[in-house]
């Protein structure tokens, strides 16, 4: 069989033809006109916009925790106004006394009645139905069973008709929900992690194939599966380089974005799920991931490839 001049030349020399960066010219290399940098780039892109999305819920969901750990709402509802807000009068004067209240706030009747408007769809809301009078409660050690029960029990006889409830309890359901799809944004991300490291088993066996007889003269000529593996990973290196580089533009490009558009609801809930800086500092580390993947499957891939051949 007649060897090609590269190692033939290397050959005469005594000089093993797979060491030194002129070993990666023996292998037939395709950057940005091949397919794989572009497959990277969108498995990056979308690697992390799913996990801005994750973080995104993550921040969301715990500091609407935090901030109704302690939260409790007293409602007083009686169809008379006058009898209302002498309950709300009342109700506020023992509860700011009490030792587990650490601070309240009567919510103004205007307040409500802007609140329920758009839903009530009348200019107004207390001839549609009685509106009843809020008060929001701050507690030291948290809105627990216990504590409720004891307010309750407190106001029982100077506000009748009131009824206290923690806001954790009935806005669980979003909370859970949200954590939800927190944990399916992560697990996309290990689809996509999974995807990727399949793209690359496909890439680095038809290079593989493609390269057949090179391999075998190599192996002839002395050259060892672990030189051959990294002119393959040389390759993938710089692919994956590019790609993850244009997908980490692309995805962070999306996540502000979205984060500019959900910003301008203006809404407290919305806006406490905002990434921080170490949050951007985790969507930076995608891509080094990413090539650290593509890198060790193409050399696992290589290497057990290379086995089967001998």
């Amino acid at each position: 069989m007649k060897k090609p001049p590269v190692l033939a030349g290397a050959a005469e020399r005594g000089l093993s033809p797979f060491r030194g960066r002129r070993a990666a010219h023996l292998l037939p290399q395709a950057r940005l006109g091949g397919p794989m940098p572009w497959v990277i780039a969108i498995m990056v892109a979308l690697t992390v916009l799913a996990a801005g999305g994750g973080l995104a819920l993550a921040n969301l969901a715990d500091r609407a925790r935090g901030e109704l750990a302690g939260s409790a709402t007293v409602q007083i509802v009686d169809p008379d106004p006058q009898s209302r807000s002498q309950q709300a009068d009342a109700a506020a004067t023992l509860l700011v006394q009490d030792p587990a209240v650490a601070g309240l706030a009567i919510v103004p009747p205007e307040s409500v009645a802007d609140l329920l408007e758009p839903w009530l769809g009348t200019d107004d809301p207390e001839q549609a139905v009685p509106l009843p009078a809020l008060i929001d409660l701050r507690l030291r050690d948290g809105a627990d069973g216990a504590t409720l029960d004891r307010l309750r029990s407190l106001l029982a006889d100077a506000a009748p008709a009131a009824r206290i409830d923690a806001q954790a309890q009935w806005l669980a359901p979003v909370l859970d929900a949200l954590s939800a799809l927190g944990w399916m944004a992560f697990g996309l991300i290990g689809l996509l992690a999974f995807t990727s490291a399949a793209a690359v088993w496909l890439a680095a066996r038809n290079a593989l194939g493609g390269n057949r007889d090179t391999i075998e003269i190599v192996h002839l000529l002395g050259g060892s599966d672990a030189q051959i593996a990294r002119i393959f990973q040389r390759s993938i290196l710089a692919d994956a380089v590019i790609g993850g580089a244009l997908g980490l533009v692309i995805g962070m490009a999306a996540v502000w974005l979205m984060g500019a558009q959900f910003a301008a609801l203006d809404s407290g809930l919305v806006s406490s799920g905002g990434l921080q800086g170490s949050d951007w500092l985790v969507l930076a580390l995608v891509p080094v991931g990413a090539v650290a993947l593509a890198v060790l499957t193409a050399r696992f891939t290589v290497l057990a490839s290379l086995r089967k051949m001998l």
